[in-house]
C-alpha cells in the first residue's frame, strides 16, 4: 500500500511541474534565479514533455503487481532522482541560486526512497510475472 501511495504522489507531483512549465514556461526557473530569454521556452516545453512520460509511468506503476517491473521502475526513478540531485550541485557549485539547494535534498529524499523500493526484497504478493489479482 505505502509502495503505490508513493507512486502516486510522485505521479501526481510530476504531472502538475509538467502543467506549470507548459502554461508558464519560465516560472519554475525562475525559483533559482534562473530567467528564460525570449524563444527559450522550448527548453520548458521539451523538460514537460518529459515530466509528462514521468508522471504516467509513476501513476501506472502504482498499479503494476510484478515484482521485477516495480523494482525496474523504482530504479530508474531513483537513478533519476539522484543524477538531477548532482547535477543541481554541479549548477550550486557554479554559481546558481542557493534556494536550490531545497530542491537537492527533495532528490535525496526522493533517492533513498525510490532505492528502498528498488532493492528491498521481493515481497510474497509481488512475484515476477504473477499477477496477484487473477492468481487466486
Amino acid at each position: 500500500m505505502l509502495r503505490r501511495i508513493v507512486f502516486i504522489a510522485h505521479g501526481l507531483i510530476t504531472l502538475a511541474a509538467a502543467v506549470v512549465l507548459v502554461v508558464a514556461p519560465g516560472l519554475i526557473p525562475s525559483t533559482v534565479g534562473i530567467e528564460l530569454p525570449p524563444g527559450a521556452e522550448l527548453l520548458a516545453y521539451l523538460l514537460a514533455g518529459c515530466e509528462f512520460g514521468i508522471a504516467v509511468i509513476s501513476l501506472m506503476a502504482a498499479t503494476v503487481s510484478d515484482g521485477l517491473a516495480v523494482h525496474v521502475i523504482a530504479a530508474g526513478f531513483a537513478v533519476l532522482h539522484l543524477s538531477t540531485g548532482i547535477l543541481e550541485v554541479v549548477a550550486l557549485a557554479g554559481g546558481a541560486a542557493p534556494f536550490l539547494w531545497g530542491n537537492v535534498v527533495v532528490r535525496v529524499v526522493a533517492t533513498v526512497v525510490f532505492a528502498v523500493i528498488a532493492f528491498r526484497p521481493p515481497r510474497p504478493d509481488l512475484e515476477v510475472g504473477v499477477d496477484t489479482e487473477t492468481a487466486a
